[in-house]
């Protein structure tokens, strides 16, 4: 494991997740009230042996580097690193990323180090646990060029997604990117059978799709950017390699979720939170990683609470009623307040009593849940100013519509976008 280097992609633009992704990037959203995703694929680099990881960013990356900084640091006899690649002009090329590959070709010369073999690339944006040890075995005992990580899917999914076609031993010899008819998923179908044989079973899902986790053999890595202009791994390095290389599988049939939308970040989130959540952040042998802050404990004024997730440093009035939902770091929530099937973020800081006599001067709640509040199926990003008694459900199923400059419906969410002041008694 020495010898591998990791790539994470730090994600585009995250237009379907705006506005959570208005003022940070996509790995840089918070999750499940003390994470940010960031912290998935480094972890889970960390749990494998992996000591040398780059992370490629571009876009509203300032809270990115800020945590990562902040989070992951080595000491001088292990000789790991977590470092920030951001995209830069250079005599060589003074473009932006233009895509997943283009954004490694870009950093050739961080891979072509004398003692890496291999490179491993992973995406910022996905919930996942894995050990790539394990990976990297398939790859290696293969002789493959690349390996891909391959999940079984329903075909109901598969629309959304990269689907392969493999032989025998796994080797890709099919790939569909995004099949949305139902010859198309035919023609790249996996005999069930094949994936119960390899102990992972099928539950009626005859399709492999592509997890955007890979393992390169670095010269081969280095030659396909060199020799092409491709763009994007699974638009077009891996379907205009497989005929002419060995591209390898790695099946893997655990949890994970792609959370590129604001559906996608809800239902995760509210998953979680739930009494049998499909992912465990208490696994003492692989744990996720975050920012440690230091934080008094939550407390608790006579609330009830069912269902949920708090984190650190929060403040629950009496009376308060929590349910299904994901309360975030240094969250103050009034008393009577009620908060249903909703991620509330919190907040980066506390306010000084001097602020506070500020947000009473103009007229402005002071940062957190109002008292008589009642929030339910909705998203409240950070540093939010929410008054007494204000409302925010979507009671007129809403789909996709800017309510104001502050509050936005997205997925038939309703979103407070980071910062936004809800004065008292304000309501959809």
């Amino acid at each position: 494991m020495r010898n591998v280097m990791s790539l994470v992609l730090g994600g585009g633009r995250g237009t379907r997740l705006h506005p959570l992704t208005k003022y940070r990037s996509k790995p840089a959203v918070p999750l499940a009230g003390k994470y940010r995703l960031i912290d998935v694929p480094i972890s889970n680099c960390l749990n494998s042996g992996l000591r040398r990881i780059y992370v490629l960013t571009q876009f509203n990356s300032v809270s990115l580097h800020r945590h990562i900084r902040k989070t992951y640091s080595f000491d001088r006899f292990s000789g790991g690193y977590v470092e920030i690649l951001a995209a830069q002009q250079t005599i060589e090329d003074n473009q932006w990323y233009q895509g997943t590959a283009d954004a490694v070709r870009q950093n050739l010369r961080y891979i072509n180090e004398h003692d890496v073999d291999h490179v491993l690339i992973l995406s910022g944006d996905q919930l996942y646990r894995m050990n790539f040890e394990e990976m990297l075995k398939t790859h290696v005992e293969s002789g493959a060029e690349a390996t891909i990580a391959a999940i079984p899917v329903s075909r109901e999914d598969a629309s959304g997604l990269g689907i392969m076609q493999l032989d025998e031993t796994g080797r890709v010899s099919g790939f569909v990117e995004k099949p949305q008819t139902k010859e198309e998923m035919d023609r790249v179908r996996m005999d069930p059978a094949w994936i119960d044989a390899r102990g992972i079973p099928s539950r009626g899902r005859d399709l492999l799709a592509s997890m955007g986790i890979y393992i390169f053999n670095r010269k081969f890595l280095v030659d396909v950017l060199q020799e092409n202009h491709y763009q994007d791994f699974g638009k077009e390095v891996f379907p205009a390699s497989f005929r002419a290389k060995h591209v390898q599988t790695h099946l893997f049939d655990g949890y994970w979720e792609d959370i590129g939308t604001i559906g996608s970040f809800y239902r995760c989130n509210l998953e979680l939170a739930s009494s049998s959540p499909p992912f465990s952040f208490v696994t003492p042998e692989a744990p996720i990683y975050s920012r440690a802050r230091h934080l008094p404990p939550t407390r608790f004024d006579g609330a009830t609470l069912r269902g949920s997730l708090v984190a650190d440093g929060c403040i629950i009035g009496e009376g308060a009623v929590i349910e299904n939902s994901v309360i975030g770091l240094r969250c103050q929530i009034g008393a009577g307040a009620v908060i249903r099937n909703s991620v509330i973020m919190g907040a980066d800081f506390y306010e000084t009593p001097e602020e506070l006599a500020q947000d009473n001067s103009e007229g402005r709640p002071p940062l957190g849940i109002g008292a008589g509040a009642h929030i339910e199926g909705a998203i409240i990003d950070k540093n939010c100013h929410i008054g007494s008694d204000v409302r925010i459900l979507n009671d007129q199923d809403l789909t996709e519509e800017d309510v104001s400059d502050d509050v936005v419906v997205r997925d038939r969410i309703l979103v407070v976008q980071r910062g936004a002041t809800l004065s008292n008694d304000w309501k959809l």
